[in-house]
């Protein structure tokens, strides 16, 4: 008992670090951030704040790992629910992870700046290895239900959702790139739609499903994305209607 009193104790503490990580990055900017400014904000000692990160890096590590499981724990039920098809379930996979970031805009934009740094190489990589394990065996569930459903053409179904991750990132990759240019021209809007629609396309024919059966992004939170600030207030936008429906 005391144990699992300890480890309930250790989560709080953790979680409570990570929520004002959290806040500081919104207002502050990671960069910006400095640990003593979390030792401030919930008074503790540095000795207190090591015992559950060792490092300024590991703590972004671990607000990201937390956030992808806040997502995959949204798809989960989308995956279990007996009543969708494969392609809906896909779809609103998407729809998940797009609406989700998209309320999370400024938030999102900043930890983008950082984690596509040099030097958060290892980490990007460590986390993308992370998503996936966590995100094939669901894809994999979805494919499967595919195939029974005759909406998939798909002869390896164990293995083409590590392929189908991998064009994900790509395609974050790409819109990251988009976000983050130096000199924008203008045209990065119409840009990011050529890069969404080529993609697109590429999971289509990867499944084996028509043309026009995905949309990964709506053309109006991909708009909001490329919108100059103060045009489109962030709003934390509910996403449990993408989950119930």
């Amino acid at each position: 008992m005391a144990r699992s009193v300890n480890e309930k104790e250790y989560a709080l503490r953790r979680n409570a670090i990570l929520d004002v990580t959290q806040r500081l990055v919104y207002s502050k900017g990671y960069e910006q951030m400095a640990i003593q400014d979390i030792l401030d904000e919930l008074q503790i000692s540095k000795g207190a704040f090591y015992h559950y990160f060792d490092s300024k890096p590991a703590l972004l590590e671990a607000l990201i790992e937390r956030m992808q499981q806040e997502m995959l724990q949204m798809v989960i039920p989308i995956v279990q629910n007996p009543h969708l098809g494969a392609l809906e379930k896909l779809q609103r996979f998407f729809d998940v992870a797009v609406h989700w970031k998209t309320a999370r805009k400024t938030f999102m934009l900043e930890l983008t700046r950082v984690w596509y740094t040099d030097h958060n190489a290892i980490v990007r990589q460590k986390m993308m290895a992370m998503l996936s394990r966590g995100a094939i065996p669901l894809l994999t569930e979805i494919f499967r239900q595919g195939i029974r459903e005759d909406v998939f053409n798909i002869p390896f179904p164990d293995q083409i959702g590590a392929i189908y991750l991998s064009l994900i990132q790509a395609i974050g990759d790409g819109f990251a790139e988009l976000l983050l240019i130096d000199e924008p021209q203008g045209d990065e809007l119409q840009r990011a739609e050529r890069l969404i629609a080529a993609y697109t396309d590429a999971l289509e024919r990867l499944l084996g499903t028509p043309a026009g059966s995905l949309h990964l992004m709506d053309i109006e939170s991909l708009k909001e994305w490329f919108a100059a600030p103060g045009d489109n207030p962030d709003a934390e936008a509910s996403v449990g209607s993408i989950r119930e429906r």
